[in-house]
C-alpha cells in the first residue's frame, strides 16, 4: 500500500503546513516535549493516545545513557510505564521493542525481563515479534546478535488491529482448494496472508515469511547522528495495524523522531518525548522535511541493499552532526 504525499497526510488531518508544538493540547497534531519523558506524561490526560511505540534505552553504554546494574535500570523505567499504561486508550496497544542486556558476554533478554511490568497492569500480550536485520556489531565470544524484539501488548480484549492493512502477498496468491465443500474456491485469503511475528521486509518475502527490515546504520537514507535509530518502516507497519487514521501516537523517548515520521506518513498525530537538545533538533528539522516532500526515506518495502564489497561509506550529513566540544 503506498502512502499519502505528505500534503495529503497534511490535508487529512486538517492542517497544510507543520505546526510542531513543545506540549500537548486537544488541538495539536505534532507535538515534541522537551525535557524528561516521567514529567511530560505526567501532564498528559489518561487514557488519549492509541499507540505506545517505542525502543527504550537499552543500558549498553551509548553516548546518551549510562550503564547501570540491571535492576537499578529496570527500576529506573517503572515509573514511566505506570505513566504510559495510565494515558493508553482502553481500545489501545502499547508495543515495546528491545534488545539484550550484555554483561561480561552473557545475555539478558530485556523482553523477558519487561514482561512482568506491563502484565501487573494487567495488560495482555497479543505478539513477541522478532526484527531480523542482516547487518550489526560482530562478537567473539558469542554468536552475533541480529535480531531484536517486539513486545505487542494490548489494554483489554476489544482493540483495534488492521489486519488487511499490512497483510503481505500469499506464496500461492491463485491456489485453491482440491476437493471437499470449497473445490474449486480459493484456499488463502485474497488480500493475501498474515504477516506472522518474524519481520524481516524483503522484495520476495513471501518465499522466505520474513520482513528484512535493514537496521539504520551507515549508509541507510535515513541515518543521523543517532546511534541506534528506529527504522520508519518498522514503525509504520505498526501504525498501521495498530491505530486509525487521526489517532495519537506516543513514543516516551523519541529521539530523532522516527516514530514520529511513521505516524505522520500515515495520517495519524504524533508525541514525542526527548531529554537530548541535540536530538530533539533534529526530530523538528525532520519534520519540517516531511512536510516539505524532502525526508530521506527508505520506502515500505523495498528490497534490502547488497553490498558488492566497493560501496564508499556516505557521511552524516553537516546538520546532524553533534558538536561534541558542548
Amino acid at each position: 500500500m503506498s502512502p499519502p504525499s505528505p500534503a495529503e497526510s497534511a490535508a487529512q488531518l486538517g492542517f497544510a503546513t507543520p505546526v510542531i508544538h513543545d506540549r500537548f493540547s486537544e488541538s495539536a497534531e505534532v507535538v515534541i516535549a522537551r525535557g524528561d519523558c516521567a514529567e511530560t506524561l505526567r501532564s498528559l490526560p489518561a487514557g488519549f493516545c492509541h499507540l505506545v511505540i517505542t525502543s527504550p534505552p537499552y543500558n549498553i553504554g551509548k553516548e546518551y545513557e549510562r550503564a547501570t546494574d540491571l535492576d537499578r535500570y529496570l527500576d529506573a523505567l517503572s515509573p514511566v510505564v505506570d505513566e504510559l499504561v495510565r494515558v493508553l486508550s482502553p481500545r489501545g496497544s502499547l508495543v515495546w521493542q528491545v534488545g539484550n542486556y550484555v554483561e561480561n558476554s552473557e545475555i539478558f533478554p530485556l523482553d523477558v525481563f519487561y514482561y512482568p511490568f506491563f502484565k501487573k497492569h494487567g495488560l495482555k500480550l497479543r505478539n513477541r515479534i522478532v526484527w531480523h536485520f542482516a547487518h550489526g556489531l560482530h562478537a567473539s565470544k558469542r554468536f552475533s546478535g541480529r535480531y531484536e524484539t517486539l513486545l505487542w501488548f494490548t489494554k483489554g480484549d476489544q482493540y483495534t488491529f488492521n489486519l488487511d492493512d499490512v497483510r503481505v502477498p500469499s506464496k500461492y496468491p491463485g491456489k485453491r482448494h482440491f476437493k471437499g465443500d470449497k473445490y474449486g474456491q480459493p484456499s488463502g485469503n485474497p488480500l493475501g496472508k498474515n504477516p506472522s511475528d518474524i519481520w524481516t521486509i524483503m522484495a520476495h518475502e513471501w518465499e522466505t515469511g520474513l520482513w528484512d527490515i535493514p537496521n539504520v546504520k551507515a549508509n541507510h537514507p535515513e541515518k543521523t547522528s543517532h546511534p541506534c535509530q528506529f527504522p520508519i518502516e518498522l514503525v509504520e507497519r505498526c501504525v498501521l495495524a495498530l491505530t486509525s487514521p487521526g489517532d495519537w501516537v506516543l513514543d516516551p523517548f523519541s529521539g530523532v523522531g522516527s516514530a514520529m515520521l511513521a505516524a505522520l506518513r500515515r495520517n495519524r498525530r504524533a508525541i514525542g518525548c526527548e531529554l537530548d537538545p541535540h536530538y530533539n533538533a533534529i526530530a523538528r528539522r525532520r519534520i519540517e522535511q516531511f512536510f516539505a516532500g524532502e525526508l530521506p526515506y527508505r520506502p515500505l518495502g523495498k528490497p534490502v541493499h547488497q553490498p558488492s564489497g566497493r560501496e564508499k561509506v556516505s557521511q552524516v550529513p553537516p546538520e546532524w552532526r553533534q558538536d561534541v566540544s558542548q
